[in-house]
C-alpha cells in the first residue's frame, strides 16, 4: 500500500498521528534542523562573547579588546540578518497555517526585544571601536545580559517549532518540500 502525502487531519493541534517512517521525519524535521544549525552558531558567538566578558587576565576568554569588539559586531549584524531573512522569507509563508508565526504571537515579539538589545549592543561595540569609548568588558556583559534571556528563549522556540512534530499539524509532506529554507 502507497503512502499518502497528506498530512491527518491538520490544523488545529489536538489531533493524534500515527508514528512517521524515518524519510517522512526527516522531511517534517528539515527546518528544524536547518534552523538549528544557525542558532548553533549563534549559540556559540554568544557564549564566546561572554567568556571574554569574565575574567581578570588580559584577554579573557582569549580574546583581545579588538577581537572582542569585531566579533560583537559581527554577531549583531549576522542575528540581525538572520531575522530579517525570516521576518520577510520565511515566518509570512508559515504564517498561512502557523499561529505561531504570525506578527502579534511571541517568535515575532521575541524578534523585537531581542533587536533592541542588539542596537544597543551594536552602539557600545561601534563607539568602541571608533575609539570614542574605551572597552569595559563588564558593559559588554551588562548589554547581553539585556537580551540574553530571551534570546536563548527564542533561539529554542523557534527550533522546536520547526520540529517535525509540530510541522505535521500544518504541513503535508509536498507543502514540507515546497518551503523556503
Amino acid at each position: 500500500m502507497g503512502k499518502s502525502n497528506a498530512a491527518p487531519a491538520a490544523g488545529n493541534g489536538n489531533e493524534s498521528f500515527p508514528p512517521l517512517s524515518p524519510g517522512d521525519f526527516r522531511a517534517y524535521n528539515r527546518m528544524s534542523e536547518q534552523m538549528d544549525a544557525f542558532h548553533s552558531h549563534f549559540r556559540f558567538t554568544w557564549n564566546q562573547l561572554w567568556g571574554a566578558c569574565d575574567g581578570t587576565g588580559k584577554r579573557p576568554g582569549g580574546l583581545s579588546a579588538r577581537q572582542m569588539i569585531m566579533a560583537g559586531l559581527q554577531f549583531c549584524s549576522q542575528l540581525d540578518f538572520h531575522h530579517s531573512i525570516e521576518e520577510q522569507h520565511i515566518f509570512p509563508v508559515l504564517a498561512k497555517k502557523m499561529p505561531e508565526f504570525r506578527k502579534e504571537l511571541d517568535l515575532l515579539r521575541q524578534h523585537k526585544q531581542i533587536h533592541a538589545g542588539l542596537e544597543k549592543l551594536e552602539a557600545y561595540l561601534e563607539d568602541c571601536r571608533s575609539g570614542e569609548t574605551d572597552l569595559r568588558r563588564e558593559e559588554v556583559k551588562r548589554l547581553m545580559e539585556g537580551f540574553g534571556e530571551v534570546l536563548w528563549k527564542h533561539l529554542d522556540e523557534e527550533v522546536r517549532t520547526l520540529g517535525a512534530d509540530n510541522m505535521r499539524k500544518y504541513w503535508t509532506l509536498d507543502e514540507m518540500r515546497r518551503l523556503p529554507m
